[in-house]
């Protein structure tokens, strides 16, 4: 994958540079850290604020709300695996993710479950493990691990499902394909922790009665 700065001035380049470092240095990127012409490439599918790449064998699922028809998030289904991407507007100039991630951890501890931070190449990430009850009124537990990423005044949040939740090597090709995501924030002014608008993709229809597509 190619990445090329929009501005040659090689002071702003410098800058922008040290804006990518650290979590961000690998992706997942801003729009305006890479060649536009990627974000119209062929195995690219543009979902309005975040534009992303899959794999093979990967499925495609967006949460719409039935009533407004907005999408509320991206899940991307391998195997056994599942891959929720959800964006949101953030300062200019400050991260919202360590702030947010207290709250889920507390949402968990309030829902009877637990929260543990851990380390990864994406930073501090949150492992939950909460109850959940299937449709035949049984009470199991569900491990999910999330993953907060602030980007230019975004934040980028994954939760990885199922088997990668807990197994390494299942989850290396959802983190890789979290990698290659790139965030299209706009200019607009927005409110901080608004979700950022996503789209259907070009061609696609809401599945009738259902709240994927």
């Amino acid at each position: 994958m190619i990445f090329r700065r929009k501005d040659k001035n090689e002071e702003l380049e410098t800058e922008t540079a040290a804006e990518t470092a650290g979590p961000r240095a690998e992706g997942p990127f801003d729009s305006s850290e890479v060649d536009p012409a990627l974000l119209e490439a062929e195995d690219r599918i543009d979902l309005g604020a975040l534009v992303i790449s899959g794999l093979p064998g990967m499925e495609l699922r967006l949460q719409v709300d039935e009533q407004s028809g907005e999408v509320q998030a991206i899940l991307l289904v391998v195997e056994d695996s599942a891959l929720e991407l959800r964006a949101f507007a953030a300062p200019k100039r400050s991260g919202i993710w360590d702030e947010v991630r207290q709250e889920i951890a507390g949402e968990a501890t309030r829902m009877g479950g637990t929260a543990t931070e851990s380390e990864s190449a994406f930073g501090t990430d949150l492992v939950l493990v909460v109850p959940v009850e299937d449709p035949d009124g049984k009470i199991y537990s569900q491990t999910s691990r999330v993953v907060g990423i602030d980007g230019p005044r975004w934040l980028l949040r994954a939760t990885i499902l199922g088997r990668a939740a807990v197994d390494p090597e299942a989850a290396a090709p959802l983190e890789q394909t979290l990698r290659e995501v790139i965030v299209v924030r706009g200019d607009e002014p927005m409110a901080v922790r608004e979700s950022l608008p996503l789209r259907l993709p070009e061609g696609a229809q809401p599945v009738e009665g259902s709240e994927q597509a």
